[in-house]
């Protein structure tokens, strides 16, 4: 990477802002790539890795709520267990599926036109369900269904399409699966620590050939930015959600995909 400093630190900082809401962070990071000129094999791993600074800031801002949890598991506490199993369930479709597909999913992340036509698709999927969901059922990560919660795990598996977005796919397959919208929005969080966790590992790992310490100092720039920006959004999101819904969202991925199609086919 022979990118500079500012250019790591803008994506750090678009990373911490997309990560939690439903625009796609990987979408945002690949087109702002593409702008600045920052692509190759190297920039793949550092769009993958630095999220995980994101997702460290979710463990910060949660930390009371995963502290609880590990005490109740040491006491076999039901509420404990139930929380644990749900994120277990929904994490395994994607680690199946992106073991199996990591190479499509890689190649897939260098495809800007891919990434602006699912914002706009995205957008409209959005607006529809916000208007489909009327019943809730679930109002705690805990009082989700195995069944339920497997189901949120196969319906993240659309966000390894860039674009998509994860914490979009998820929030919205627990929205048409009777999870409240705060409920909805906080198991996405909690999904992705497994989820990004071990996607940032796996790649990391496959790609170790390319990256040389340049590349790692750059990942860590943008994992601290990620994470300080992300901390600071995380908790803001889950109330504008709980006040506003999710169509700003909606609206905003329709305008952006559209002027990022408009702007590749230039």
């Amino acid at each position: 990477m022979s990118t500079g400093i500012l250019t790591y630190i803008l994506l750090g900082i678009i990373e911490g802002l997309t990560e939690f809401l439903p625009v796609s962070s990987t979408g945002h990071l690949i087109l702002a790539s593409a702008l600045l000129g920052f692509e190759g094999d190297s920039s793949v791993a550092f769009k993958i890795a630095i999220q995980l600074g994101a997702i460290l800031a979710v463990l910060v801002a949660y930390w009371d709520r995963f502290w609880n949890v590990g005490k109740g598991l040491l006491v076999r506490d039901t509420g404990a267990i139930a929380f644990t199993r749900n994120i277990i369930l929904g994490f395994l479709p994607a680690m199946v599926i992106g073991v199996l597909a990591y190479d499509a999913i890689r190649a897939a992340i260098q495809t800007p036109m891919i990434v602006a036509f699912m914002l706009v698709a995205g957008g409209v999927v959005i607006l529809v369900i916000e208007r489909m969901v009327k019943h809730v059922r679930y109002d705690s990560a805990e009082t989700i269904p195995t069944k339920t919660a497997l189901g949120i795990g196969l319906v993240q598996c659309l966000a390894m399409v860039p674009g998509v977005s994860r914490s979009g796919a998820t929030i919205m397959g627990a929205l048409l699966m009777g999870v409240e919208r705060k409920t909805a929005a906080e198991f996405s969080f909690f999904l992705a620590v497994p989820t990004m966790t071990a996607a940032t590992a796996y790649a990391l790992w496959k790609d170790r050939a390319l990256l040389s310490m340049d590349d790692l100092g750059a990942i860590a720039i943008g994992f601290v930015t990620a994470f300080i920006v992300a901390l600071l959004i995380v908790k803001a999101f889950v109330a504008v959600v709980s006040r506003y819904g999710f169509a700003p969202f909606a609206w905003y991925r329709i305008v952006i995909g559209t002027i990022a199609i408009a702007c590749l086919l230039a």
